[in-house]
């Protein structure tokens, strides 16, 4: 008779734990590796600055969600100059506000829209012998508008796919595309990808995801 039950529990509860593995969060943190890389109007040289991000998700309504993100990397540059050690670090620290609606297409894939708020802070450090001699800071303030899908291809995989248009003080405007995916360990835990391009900027980000 235990047997029987323990079976039964197990039948009655499979549908559930199915239909929640296959639905999206659209409440997660997140956090890891990223790479900045830039084109100079198809020069040889492409510099790609390295560092990390950390960004966020949470649902306020049923359809509606807020998010934000903050991302650092940078690149040092070393060189000899008569003797003297010159050193020059590029930083570009990036941080994000925004707000998203996603409505439902089938089961497996929705729409989504968002618009965002975004500062591109960049600095520059020249030193030669560890005695810093210059350094150059300017900002650009951005906004962002995308639209796009995001779907579940199976249980454990997840892919989205946005094209928007992104202007700012100090830039012209142009068209961002974004592309990525998540490969699921648990029905919390996965594993993130995406690049996402615009103008003669592509960034590249992996890193580990928990929804909730």
């Amino acid at each position: 008779m235990r047997k029987i039950l323990l079976a039964a529990a197990l039948l009655a509860t499979t549908p559930f734990a199915a239909s929640a593995a296959e639905t999206m969060s659209y409440t997660f943190v997140e956090g890891g590796w990223t790479q900045l890389q830039l084109d100079r109007n198809g020069a040889d040289s492409k510099p790609k600055l390295d560092g990390g991000y950390l960004r966020g998700s949470f649902a306020i309504a049923e359809q509606v969600y807020v998010f934000g993100g903050y991302s650092m990397v940078s690149k040092t540059y070393t060189w000899d100059y008569y003797g003297y050690n010159g050193r020059l670090k590029q930083e570009l620290r990036q941080p994000e506000l925004g707000i998203g609606y996603h409505m439902p297409l089938t089961d497996r894939l929705d729409f989504t829209t968002d618009i965002a708020w975004l500062r591109i802070n960049n600095e520059a450090k020249l030193s030669y012998d560890g005695e810093e001699v210059d350094r150059l800071k300017d900002h650009t303030n951005a906004g962002r508008a995308t639209l796009g899908i995001r779907g579940k291809p199976s249980a454990r995989t997840e892919a989205w796919l946005k094209a928007g248009y992104i202007d700012g003080s100090d830039m012209d405007g142009t068209w961002v595309g974004t592309l990525g995916g998540q490969v699921n360990f648990t029905q919390a835990w996965g594993l993130v990808g995406e690049v996402q391009a615009y103008d003669d900027v592509t960034q590249f980000s992996v890193g580990v995801r928990a929804s909730f």
